[in-house]
């Protein structure tokens, strides 16, 4: 392991995830290695289907058939998460990796109170928590999102969808876990809510000084919110930076491509490009750079094109300390 890698919380060294379905195979995670630092918090975006969902299951080891790791390594805390045992997995999940789901409604449990699912939860981890200790627990951790205590009483549909998702934040939370991963938590909820959640794990994390990777397709919410950011291109990571790195000096194609898709809140009113077209099948993927079929930089014939359309795949390299990219155009060591 490299010497920055042993300083990482969280290292994912060449991990590969596929979807098997009999004789074939699609590959959702493509050999991607990713770090985060203790009390980081790594943004990680791009469009749907590209396989950011497929990595955090990857990550909390909670993938379900068909999809396998097939390669690669997690390496948490300095223990490898894929040859671990169930046991021992479960020991670490929740403990020291927890995750906050995409949709809360669909996590929560419609017929039971909002504090016995923490009382359930606590008991699957030490099952000689009292139900009174539990419940208190619960309370003391939903008035930390702002919730009042009194809620531990209610059911999911007496609340809102922020007020759900910040019940589900607080259950992340509740055995102090060093990292946690979000899959898009703020997806389904408007702008100001997402503004004030995003604002309320910012603070829980100064205080608690847990690690997040954070997963959206909004590149804007990671920009301000993120101290790194990866972007994902078809199972592929395709650029790394610095949040303020990558907002001023973006140089993958797509990155730029996801930075034009939101209008600046300040400044002189400019079109959306967007990019077009769509992400590729993954069962039948684009020989060389996967991204070359809606590149906007691909419209002439000269060498870099030459070498994308008869498969050479560009590598992932540093062009900058902290910097990296995975382009033919790109210029750099």
């Amino acid at each position: 392991m490299s010497a920055v890698a042993t300083k990482a919380l969280l290292e994912l060294d060449g991990l590969s995830v596929d979807y098997v379905l009999g004789d074939r195979s699609v590959r959702a995670v493509d050999n991607v290695s990713l770090s985060i630092a203790p009390g980081e918090i790594l943004g990680l975006a791009g469009e749907s289907g590209c396989g950011k969902s497929t990595l955090a299951s990857a990550v909390l080891q909670i993938l379900k058939p068909p999809a396998e790791v097939s390669g690669g390594r997690i390496i948490f805390q300095g223990q490898d998460l894929v040859a671990m045992s169930r046991e021992d997995l479960r020991r670490v999940r929740w403990r020291h990796v927890s995750l906050v789901f995409q949709s809360a409604m669909n996590v929560l449990n419609p017929v039971m109170r909002v504090g016995d699912q923490f009382v359930d939860m606590y008991r699957a981890h030490d099952r000689h928590v009292r139900k009174n200790e539990a419940l208190a627990r619960a309370g003391d951790l939903l008035e930390l999102v702002g919730i009042e205590r009194s809620r531990v009483r209610s059911y999911a549909h007496e609340l809102s969808g922020g007020m759900r998702q910040r019940v589900v934040i607080a259950m992340a939370l509740a055995l102090e876990p060093e990292l946690i991963v979000m899959d898009e938590p703020t997806t389904a909820l408007d702008v100001v809510v997402q503004r004030e959640i995003l604002q309320e794990i910012e603070e829980l994390k100064r205080r608690l000084g847990f690690a997040v990777l954070f997963i959206t397709h909004d590149l804007s919410l990671l920009v301000e919110f993120s101290d790194r950011i990866a972007i994902m291109y078809a199972g592929e990571i395709v650029e790394s930076a610095a949040s303020d790195v990558l907002f001023r000096h973006a140089l993958h194609p797509y990155t730029n491509g996801l930075m034009s898709s939101f209008p600046p809140l300040t400044g002189p009113i400019l079109p959306l490009t967007g990019i077009a077209g769509a992400p590729p099948d993954l069962a039948k993927p684009p020989s060389g750079c996967r991204f070359h079929p809606r590149c906007p930089q691909c419209t002439g014939i000269d060498s870099n094109l030459h070498r994308l359309q008869t498969g050479v795949r560009p590598t992932l390299r540093e062009i900058a300390p902290g910097h990296q990219v995975a382009c033919h155009w790109v210029e750099g060591p």
